[in-house]
């Protein structure tokens, strides 16, 4: 939420320089370059690409010429290939997310676990807290598989009311940052903007890790996830969102009195 904000004031103060040159694009990108070299070494893996694809949308929405974009996201995406096979276990997620079954009992556990609690719920789910595989089977069943757990519980129906759920949030979140761009509020814009990136690609990605779409990665899904940090920065962000649609409609409010008036 922080590099949000922070692109955000960037890219207002800087919206000519990241439209005309290379230079406007790479120096937001040197600052989520250190922060996600913080995060390699921890390590976190999904969390660093995830920040770096927030922030090379943010500027593309700004205005970034493509060829600069297509350069730039060429070495981010050569780098994170490179770093993402320098460590074996990455390269095990990797091999066993195409193939989990080829190591059903090490590194392919997870996901076939994942699998087969999204194959127990069917249509309708086994009923709330009656899931199986979160007891003994599927590990870190209340942060990163949590939404395999909840496929196995609410099943097919159940997975397509979340998807939906989260598609409206993120379309209600675009449509208060469309509302700040009109008003003449690039900063709420921006703002709102990368909100909405960052809970949508968090979302896809924590959903396609668990459907076996996407290789294994240790991220949230927004506000299903146990954890009290995690949460509590989803709820913050919202709050922010809240706060630019109450003045959105504030600026509306006063510049329809100003019309009756005229």
């Amino acid at each position: 939420l922080a590099l949000i904000m922070s692109l955000a004031a960037y890219v207002v103060k800087h919206k000519k320089s990241i439209q005309h040159s290379m230079l406007g694009v790479l120096k937001p990108l040197i600052m989520v370059v250190v922060i996600a070299g913080l995060l390699l070494v921890q390590p976190d893996f999904g969390s660093a690409a995830l920040l770096m694809i927030i922030t090379l949308i943010m500027i593309y929405i700004a205005g970034a010429r493509y060829r600069d974009l297509s350069i730039i996201s060429l070495l981010a995406g050569s780098a994170m290939a490179v770093i993402a096979w320098a460590e074996p276990y990455r390269v095990k997620r990797l091999v066993n997310f195409v193939d989990p079954w080829q190591d059903p009992y090490n590194a392919g556990f997870q996901l076939i676990q994942a699998l087969i609690a999204i194959g127990r719920g069917e249509i309708t789910g086994v009923g709330i807290g009656s899931s199986v595989q979160k007891l003994f089977y599927l590990p870190e069943a209340h942060t990163d598989f949590i939404f395999a757990v909840f496929a196995e519980e609410m099943g097919f129906i159940g997975v397509l009311v979340m998807i939906a759920l989260f598609v409206l949030l993120i379309y209600r979140i675009f449509k208060v940052a469309r509302n700040a761009f009109d008003n003449g509020n690039e900063f709420a814009g921006f703002m709102c903007t990368g909100i909405a990136v960052w809970l949508a690609l968090q979302a896809f990605l924590s959903m396609g890790v668990n459907l076996g779409l996407l290789p294994t990665k240790g991220l949230t899904l927004p506000f299903i996830s146990s954890g009290g940090s995690a949460i509590m920065v989803n709820i913050i962000a919202l709050a922010v969102v809240f706060r630019i649609s109450f003045e959105n409609r504030k600026l509306h409010y006063r510049s329809a009195k100003k019309e009756a008036a005229a």
